[in-house]
């Protein structure tokens, strides 16, 4: 398998399940597509107007999740974590039929996402891929959270710090490299809250479809869900998810170091806004093989498909 050329899915695959915030039952199907036509959702329950592109310059809502939004204010919400998955099994196109506002939250995770694309498997396409390589360090700060990029050379490395006045969670953190390392404990991880904050979110329209089956609930020094942790970074692991998801809307896989303290979907978007004002700051490059020995897909993930 050629690891540098775009890939989209071998067949239609399909998800139904409940909308974490929204509390409605949906369904999507990820279809193939074809080469360069990049990531697009498709709200199949409207006629017209129906196609929203998941770009970080669309995205109208960063709290608790990513909202994309087209010109004519049809919405496809929660979208980080099928967007996660898409970028580490190195998915460049697709179309996404999606009958309602909100991707299904499943289990919390992007596991579900990865099992069943893995099942089905990918087409490989003889069209180079095409990556975004950072030339210039970004920063961006409000108050104490931060995040930055800087240049690297050919990987994608995001080190990402949570701090938390509750003991559970505490100060946690990780470094990934998106392009080589096992990334299994990263897609398996789920959303997280605090038990006191859950009336607030409730209050605010937000959670209706959230339980213990599809979030990690933390109520002062215990773990609601019976099961416990899955791993245990995964309150920061599922940050990182989040940030993999959040980058994606750049369009293509990046080439640089994301450092982030006490960061979130507001954060990343941020930084991709910033990074993009200046077309110093980056370069878009089409890559061959033959220029560039390594893979810009995770291959322990690839490796499960093949």
């Amino acid at each position: 398998m050629s690891y540098l050329t775009q890939k989209t899915v071998k067949s239609n695959i399909s998800f139904n399940g409940v909308a974490l915030h929204s509390g409605l039952d949906v369904n999507i199907c990820i279809k193939p597509a074809e080469p360069n036509f990049g990531i697009v959702f498709k709200r199949v329950d409207l006629k017209i107007d129906n196609l929203v592109y998941p770009n970080f310059m669309n995205v109208t809502n960063t709290s608790l999740n990513t909202t994309v939004e087209n010109d004519f204010g049809v919405k496809v919400s929660t979208i980080e974590h099928l967007m996660g998955a898409l970028f580490g099994l190195g998915i460049d196109n697709a179309i996404i039929e999606i009958d309602n506002v909100e991707v299904p939250i499943l289990d919390g995770s992007a596991k579900e996402f990865i099992e069943k694309i893995i099942v089905a498997g990918v087409d490989v396409s003889e069209t180079p891929i095409k990556i975004i390589k950072i030339n210039k360090e970004i920063k961006y700060s409000e108050g104490e959270r931060m995040i930055s990029i800087k240049p690297s050379a050919l990987s994608l490395e995001i080190d990402f710090q949570l701090k938390y006045k509750n003991q559970i969670i505490g100060n946690q953190g990780n470094i990934v490299k998106v392009y080589e390392d096992d990334l299994t404990n990263i897609y398996n991880s789920r959303t997280y809250c605090l038990f006191e904050d859950i009336e607030f979110i409730k209050k605010n329209g937000l959670a209706k479809g959230g339980s213990l089956k599809n979030a990690i609930v933390v109520k002062d020094n215990e773990i609601l869900n019976p099961e416990g942790l899955r791993n245990d970074k995964e309150f920061v692991n599922h940050k990182i998810l989040d940030c993999i998801g959040d980058l994606y809307t750049s369009g293509y896989r990046i080439i640089g170091g994301v450092k982030c303290s006490q960061g979130g979907h507001y954060l990343t978007n941020q930084l991709l806004r910033k990074v993009f004002q200046n077309k110093e700051n980056f370069s878009i490059l089409e890559i061959k093989e033959k220029n560039l020995p390594h893979t810009l897909i995770n291959k322990n993930l690839l490796r499960s498909i093949a």
